[in-house]
């Protein structure tokens, strides 16, 4: 029996990963047709989506990192679904894909399509729609200055150690966040606007978001603070967060909220990064959409409500 129609599209420098091709042909040796396209430069990935979507493939599949998964995200979204989503985590840090325990061997990972796909949200912040989280501040600034060369040789560590390297620049970002029965404002440290978990190699800025809830978790590191405790609530694993459904509680060392839709004002221009695409602006709407892409993952994904 030949599977749904199925088009892997693989980051441009993964096209000679012996490993995934591996996989792909023993997927094809199964009877399942999947086909391949890999990305050369910017633009690559949505003109793929949009054809594949066009020529009625049932999934596609992001074969890269956060990156890649934000990309084919918003292609889908953009040109009104119509196709599942999957994940072959390949990056550095595959926030996301961690998050949600799809399996890092690309054979294990393409085994997921043999899972029923599941509806989870999707968050859009002026216009650009992506699947995992937004980051802003300094946490943003680490994320977007890291060099790729130092991301392959220590993976989501990367991430810390350019973080200690600007440790003498960090300056605190001002602004103002307004949601139902939420408002906040001052000067902050780190942002996160979780769909899912974590950020940045491992930042688990929301470690309790779940993304099939209809709603965003909001963390807002103050700068009020020790700047230690500060640096050290960024980067851990475990910042001291319990879910709840109350808005503007400081739990921890972090304001959070969850929320359908939010506005940020910023009085300077300020980046604010989905999946690695920094957006700058002073101004950001930011918003849930509930259930609008359906995703194969693993039925007692941690991600799932």
């Amino acid at each position: 029996m030949v599977s749904a129609k199925t088009v892997l599209i693989l980051h441009g420098k993964q096209a000679t990963n012996d490993e995934v091709r591996q996989a792909v042909m023993a997927r094809r040796e199964q009877g399942h047709q999947l086909d391949v396209r890999v990305t050369w430069e910017g633009g690559d990935a949505e003109r793929y989506v949009e054809e594949a979507l066009n020529a009625g493939y049932d999934t596609v599949i992001a074969g890269g990192g956060d990156g890649s998964v934000r990309d084919i995200t918003d292609a889908l979204i953009k040109n009104g679904g119509g196709a599942n989503l999957a994940v072959l985590p390949l990056g550095t840090a595959n926030d996301f894909a961690t998050a949600a325990n799809i399996p890092v061997p690309p054979k294990d990972a393409l085994a997921l399509l043999d899972q029923p796909a599941t509806a989870i949200d999707v968050l859009e912040v002026n216009g650009h729609y992506f699947l995992n989280m937004a980051t802003g501040g300094f946490g943003t600034e680490v994320t977007t200055e890291t060099s790729e060369e130092l991301k392959s040789m220590l993976g989501g560590a990367a991430y810390l150690l350019t973080g200690l390297t600007r440790f003498t620049e960090i300056r605190a970002a001002q602004g103002h966040f307004q949601g139902q029965d939420f408002e906040w404002e001052g000067e902050f440290m780190a942002l996160g606007v979780g769909n899912g978990r974590q950020a940045g190699g491992g930042q688990r800025l929301c470690p309790d978001a779940v993304i099939n809830d209809g709603l965003m978790d909001v963390a807002i590191l103050p700068a009020q603070m020790d700047l230690m405790s500060g640096l050290r609530g960024l980067f851990s694993s475990d910042n001291g967060a319990n879910r709840n459904n109350g808005n503007g509680e400081q739990e921890g060392l972090f304001v959070r909220a969850r929320l359908e839709s939010m506005e940020i004002h910023t009085p300077e221009a300020m980046y604010l990064n989905l999946d690695g695409e920094p957006l700058e602006d002073t101004h950001f709407h930011i918003k849930v959409h509930a259930g609008a892409l359906r995703v194969h993952l693993l039925p007692d994904n941690p991600l799932l409500s």
